[in-house]
C-alpha cells in the first residue's frame, strides 16, 4: 500500500510497524566538547552514545538513585607531574616542606 505525497513515497505498513516501537527524543543541553568526547568513547566501545544513555536511564528508573564517582581520573599531564614530584621527593625527602599547622603553611606561601 504505497502512495506518493509531495514527492515522497509513503508505505503505510512500515509506518504502522515503526510507530508500534517508536522511541522518543530527549533534548538535554550538554557541553558540546563533552558530548563529542563521550561519543568517541562510545564508538571505541562499539555502541552508540544513545545506548549508553538509555542504559543509565533504565538503571536510574530501576534503582531510583544515581551515583557520582568521587575518585575522578586525573588528566594525563597532571598524573605525569604528580609522578615526577613523587620521584623527586623520594630522591631527596629533606627538600619537601612540612608544617605543623595550616596557619604556618599559609604564612610560608604568602612569603613566596
Amino acid at each position: 500500500m504505497s502512495g506518493t505525497r509531495g514527492g515522497w513515497v509513503i508505505d503505510k505498513d512500515i509506518t504502522v510497524v515503526y510507530t508500534i516501537d517508536m522511541k522518543t527524543i530527549l533534548n538535554v543541553k550538554v557541553d558540546k566538547e563533552e558530548k563529542e568526547k563521550a561519543k568517541q568513547i562510545a564508538l571505541q566501545m562499539g555502541v552508540p552514545l544513545s545506548t549508553i544513555i538509555n542504559a543509565h536511564l533504565r538503571e536510574f528508573i530501576r534503582t531510583r538513585e544515581f551515583s557520582v564517582r568521587l575518585d575522578p581520573v586525573l588528566k594525563p599531564e597532571v598524573e605525569k607531574e604528580l609522578i615526577r614530584m613523587s620521584k623527586e621527593y623520594h630522591k631527596n625527602p629533606k627538600s619537601a616542606y612540612s608544617f605543623n599547622s595550616a596557619t604556618e603553611a599559609i604564612k610560608f606561601l604568602r612569603k613566596k
